[in-house]
């Protein structure tokens, strides 16, 4: 945990691209399949440190819905993957106060998965140490596009005028719209783009860009992404005057 010294201003919300996991193993001489079960673990390090540091919301990005067209061996190992990392980890998550959910189009996920992720969600849907969000087949393009739909069937219903329509009824219709915007993201292994990912959401989050590939991402370079969210000044499109009062 930071030093108090730090003064170390926790936001409510992060999200992460878990980057580099694939470059990692190659750097070893190893498969791409070993990287991800490495970066894997780090998970445990990362929800553990948000909830003891007070971060209400995390939100790891596993598996976008571009991977679906990385190799078919590869893509089930990610999806075996997430279910063996679910049964092992549940208990704690759960014994810890750990709310678990899934964000993407579940329906393109194996059944095997699926089943897990409904006994995870049941099983920690009271907790409120802290939300644990796992974006699997997702892409803020579908998250938009998917919103969109629903308010379009709403007008062919007649339950919506299409001036009714703007920012708060489309922000509505998103996915985690009961939670708070990401206020921070970070990114590993180098690529400096978002990669479809929380495009609505991320729109005034601070970003933090490291060439620290995902197996390698420590608690310490953690608090370095949280001291650098720190530093930044959140005008949300004020002046600095205004906002530094």
């Amino acid at each position: 945990m930071p030093e108090q010294s730090d003064h170390i201003q926790i936001p409510r919300h992060v999200a992460i691209v878990m980057d580099g996991n694939g470059r990692w193993a190659r750097q070893r001489g190893r498969p791409r399949t070993y990287g991800h079960k490495v970066g894997s673990s780090k998970v445990h390090d990362i929800v553990e440190e948000s909830k003891e540091l007070g971060i209400e919301v995390l939100t790891l990005f596993a598996f976008s819905s571009e991977n679906w067209k990385r190799p078919k061996s590869e893509v089930n190992f990610l999806m075996e993957l997430m279910i063996q990392m679910l049964k092992k980890e549940i208990r704690k998550l759960e014994e810890k106060g750990v709310q678990v959910r899934f964000i993407g189009q579940r329906e393109l996920l194996p059944e095997k998965l699926l089943k897990v992720i409904a006994d995870s969600e049941a099983r920690t849907r009271n907790n409120n140490a802290l939300i644990l969000q796992i974006a699997a087949s997702y892409g803020g393009q579908w998250d938009i596009t998917r919103a969109a739909r629903v308010l379009a069937e709403k007008v062919a219903r007649g339950e919506l005028l299409p001036e009714q329509i703007d920012e708060k009824t489309l922000a509505a219709e998103l996915a985690f719209s009961d939670l708070p915007d990401a206020d921070l993201f970070i990114r590993t292994g180098g690529e400096l783009r978002i990669s479809n990912f929380l495009l609505w959401q991320a729109a005034y989050a601070e970003f933090y860009f490291t060439d620290v590939l995902w197996p390698d991402f420590s608690v310490d370079e953690y608090h370095n992404a949280l001291r650098h969210f720190s530093g930044r000044q959140r005008r949300f499109g004020q002046t600095g005057e205004q906002v530094s009062g």
